[in-house]
């Protein structure tokens, strides 16, 4: 298989800089292999005219957006971060706040999917916080962040509903219910805030 070709279809997935010793592990290619491609794919995308572009740095490579369309990539993350969760933002969410500090591929692992977009979407908008893993320097883990406990108006991670029953839950099916948990409990502050206003 063409390597170029991986490189792309793995570095658009991941979201993230990944480093050429990971790449080649993953790929089963010489580091060497990696590196070469990387710096060819870079060339091309450098001469094409797109909004895509791949950068490499400090023996990591990224796919990043192009800088002249900075202004509307900009204006979509404004609307992102104001507009509503999504359902799927929601789940991931949702397992961070009752299995953090948790890694990416755990997360992927219960739900199946990759979720490097919506921890990066739900990083921007502060609602989780990205700290690094003790067990593996290559990695983070992910943990709710001091914004969301403020937004559902509990002083602490153990205050959110039914947290003891359900941090221990281990069934895919179990673990993805806890987004409705969430959403009633964002929904009940909501309630709080209009009653408040409306009695003053």
């Amino acid at each position: 298989m063409n390597t170029e070709s991986i490189l792309e279809s793995l570095l658009f997935i991941s979201g993230e800089p990944m480093s050429f010793k990971k790449l080649a592990k993953i790929t089963e290619k010489k580091e060497k292999e990696i590196i070469a491609s990387a710096e060819s794919l870079a060339k091309k995308y450098s001469e094409a005219i797109g909004g895509l572009k791949i950068i490499i740095k400090d023996n990591k490579v990224q796919m990043v957006t192009s800088g002249e369309n900075s202004e509307f990539v900009e204006k979509f993350l404004k609307a992102d971060i104001e507009g509503d969760l999504s359902r799927v933002a929601l789940e991931v969410l949702s397992v961070v706040a009752y299995r953090g500090p948790i890694s990416r591929s755990e997360i992927e692992e219960i739900r199946g999917v990759n979720c490097s977009f919506t921890l990066r979407h739900l990083t921007i908008r502060g609602l989780i916080e990205r700290i690094n893993n003790p067990n593996d320097a290559r990695a983070y883990l992910y943990k709710i962040s001091f914004d969301f406990l403020k937004k559902l108006g509990v002083e602490k991670v153990e205050d959110l509903p039914k947290f003891n029953e359900l941090k221990e839950k281990e069934s895919l099916k179990e673990i993805k219910e806890i987004g409705n948990t969430v959403e009633d409990k964002k929904e009940e502050k909501k309630d709080e805030v209009v009653n408040d206003s409306e009695s003053v």
